[in-house]
């Protein structure tokens, strides 16, 4: 999953990106509003880490501005801004969640996981596809019951195609959505990293999940979704 963190304070900034960085996030950062609306209108994330007190321009102001435009990334608010109408300001602009500093790291990831789990509709951080299991929580790959073990690398890219099951992605959105932006590389390292993860994940097992979609990309779908699907349309 991909987080942006915006937060003047460098120090601050580097810690929190740090952090998330150990829990298998990628991780973007800045320090003013205005470089952050770049980032956020360029680039896809899964969260938004948002304080408000910024240059260029605060974060209320890019709050509001990327809700205008539709964008409805999940962004929480991380102030010093404590005061009762702040806060409702902030979930009224459009914040997912808002948290005061100081703050408790570990208080503070579990607020981001349920904010990343409400957004795509799950009630508990595990990601299913047929028969393969991710444990968001453990950080642990199943399949049919056996563990996988897989590098961080390959676990965010699984991550990343699960949490976007059925859909076709092209290597620079996978590129895109894995690296952060100052250590993109070219799209051949994507086609590195699938092949591991077929060996993985798909040789020994059947189906197979992870699909080629030539001159296009890659795509993680399970059949028994086709059959499910069917099935309940016939029960009705």
């Amino acid at each position: 999953m991909r987080l942006l963190v915006v937060e003047d304070e460098k120090d601050l900034n580097k810690l929190i990106s740090e952090k998330l960085r150990d829990e298998k996030y990628i991780v973007d950062s800045c320090y003013d509003g205005n470089e952050a609306y770049d980032y956020i209108h360029n680039t896809d994330y899964d969260g938004v880490i948002l304080d408000v007190m910024l240059g260029g321009m605060d974060g209320f102001t890019l709050l509001k501005k990327i809700r205008n435009e539709k964008d409805y990334t999940p962004v929480m608010i991380l102030s010093a801004k404590d005061k009762k109408h702040d806060i409702i300001y902030g979930l009224d602009q459009g914040a997912d969640d808002y948290m005061v500093k100081p703050f408790d790291f570990e208080v503070l990831l579990a607020r981001i996981r349920a904010m990343l789990r409400k957004s795509v509709g799950i009630r508990e951080n595990i990601y299913r596809v047929g028969d393969l299991e991710i444990n968001v929580n453990e950080q642990t790959v199943t399949r049919q019951g056996k563990r996988i073990i897989l590098t961080p690398k390959e676990y965010s890219i699984l991550l990343y195609m699960v949490r976007n099951k059925n859909i076709v992605l092209k290597r620079e959105q996978i590129e895109l959505n894995i690296w952060e932006i100052d250590r993109i590389g070219n799209s051949n390292v994507v086609d590195v990293f699938i092949r591991y993860l077929r060996k993985k994940i798909d040789d020994d097992f059947e189906p197979k999940l992870i699909h080629t979609v030539r001159g296009v990309g890659y795509c993680l779908s399970w059949d028994g979704d086709k059959k499910d699907n069917e099935r309940e349309k016939s029960e009705d």
